[in-house]
């Protein structure tokens, strides 16, 4: 007699493991159904290699390639919350980093533009996407700083690093409706994570709540 999907040891513990990883996004904040949905579909457990690869559905930061990090699985939930994407939408990101992020944004979004410093993180991020068969996501190496002037304007902006102001090129690049959504402050200090939305009078801002993310860096990285 076959063993039937119900009765596999592994599909149970795969099944608890999303069930308590999605009632933690919740407890936490995280309660818009599309973006739940969408933090369900997409396994974070791909993103996360090496020695850290058994923490991956922990509600915890992680390191990874190039001095970087995956965001805490609420942090990226509560971002994507506050950034409303619309299915219409056309999304840049400021921060491949594990193409975690983009890779949420791209459940929502029309169109999503990725780009990172390093080379490797975008090249990786790639493989993965078509690895996922995600293809609506355009990976660039390129100074996010600057955004993409090429592309946009953008619907709606995410920053996955810290500036001490946001950038003027990414407000610029910021449609008339469109909301942005970036941590800001000093490196070293606690940081926070701020909603500016561009209405007719200029920019409107708003503070969410104190987070700590990597620096802003300007150029390309070595890897």
């Amino acid at each position: 007699m076959t063993k039937g999907a119900e009765d596999d040891p592994t599909s149970d513990v795969a099944a608890e493991r999303k069930m308590r990883f999605l009632f933690a996004l919740r407890s936490r904040g995280v309660t818009d159904t599309r973006v739940l949905t969408a933090m369900e579909r997409v396994d974070r457990g791909l993103f996360v290699r090496g020695i850290f690869a058994d923490r991956a559905y922990e509600d915890m930061p992680l390191p990874i390639a190039c001095g970087q990090t995956i965001s805490q699985p609420s942090v990226v939930g509560l971002m994507t919350q506050a950034l409303q994407v619309s299915p219409r939408d056309t999304v840049l990101e400021v921060g491949t980093g594990s193409g975690y992020q983009a890779a949420i944004l791209a459940q929502l979004a029309r169109r999503v533009y990725t780009v990172d410093r390093y080379r490797r993180l975008t090249r990786e991020a790639s493989d993965l996407f078509r690895q996922l068969d995600i293809s609506n996501i355009t990976t660039i190496t390129a100074d996010g700083s600057h955004g993409l002037p090429d592309q946009g304007p953008f619907d709606r902006i995410l920053v996955t690093a810290a500036a001490e102001d946001p950038p003027g090129p990414l407000l610029e690049q910021l449609k008339p409706g469109g909301i942005m959504v970036l941590p800001v402050g000093q490196s070293d200090t606690v940081q926070s994570l701020i909603k500016v939305t561009r209405s007719t009078r200029g920019f409107d801002y708003e503070e969410l709540r104190p987070v700590r993310f990597v620096p802003l860096v300007e150029g390309l990285g070595s890897e």
